[in-house]
């Protein structure tokens, strides 16, 4: 396995997805990094593998074993898998909390440490949870399996995501009333830059659009 500082391979959990498919795009790009997609679908598959992007095809509601075993080799991990807006609750309770914790006794069977959770903006402050409440249940509950296992942890939980082109710039610093919003490429810059950021392990993080470059905000946080 390798250390934080040297070559990395991430297995990216909901590589299909749009901030998945960025996370994927960066380490590919990254010298220090070498991605595995792992998706859900055979097309999703086939897309990545075109890329020459090693894949791994796994359904979050399979067992903790085959998780597991899709694990082999693996570094560090990216979560960032979710049922999507066009499934029912069951989905997100099956795939957002215990898919993801799933995950979580997978990567501990096979002694990975290195774990890096995209969850959401508030789902930490249940008064705030005014709408799609299951959803945020879920990241809620995912987010304190994850405090509580033995991996090493980050929890990013980024706002209402935009596809606009990312600025490479945000803030850790979350107000109610204030900036609400992030791109999903600067999501994806801050997940692929928390990874080797050993001082970010055990924090969770909020994360929207703002005025610092990431790499200061990651330098300046305590």
């Amino acid at each position: 396995m390798s250390t934080m500082g040297e070559n990395m391979r991430v297995l990216v959990i909901g590589a299909g997805g749009k901030i998945g498919q960025r996370i994927v795009s960066q380490l590919k790009a990254n010298p220090r990094h070498t991605p595995v997609a792992q998706v859900r679908h055979m097309e999703q598959v086939e897309s990545f593998l075109q890329q020459g992007i090693e894949t791994r095809q796994v359904d979050l509601e399979d067992t903790v074993s085959a998780l597991a075993k899709a694990m082999e080799g693996i570094d560090a991990i990216v979560f960032t898998a979710g049922s999507g807006g066009r499934t029912g609750y069951d989905k997100t309770l099956l795939i957002d909390l215990d898919g993801a914790i799933k995950s979580m006794e997978a990567a501990e069977q096979v002694n990975i440490k290195r774990y890096v959770m995209v969850s959401a903006l508030r789902s930490n402050n249940r008064e705030k949870w005014h709408t799609i409440q299951p959803y945020f249940a879920a990241k809620y509950y995912a987010d304190k399996a994850l405090m509580n296992s033995r991996l090493d942890y980050t929890i990013l939980r980024p706002g209402t995501l935009t596809d606009d082109a990312g600025t490479g710039k945000v803030s850790i610093e979350f107000v109610e009333g204030g900036q609400t919003h992030i791109t999903r490429d600067d999501v994806a810059s801050f997940a692929v830059a928390t990874l080797t950021a050993e001082h970010t392990i055990g924090k969770a993080i909020d994360l929207v659009q703002g005025d610092v470059p990431i790499n200061q905000v990651l330098a300046h946080l305590l």
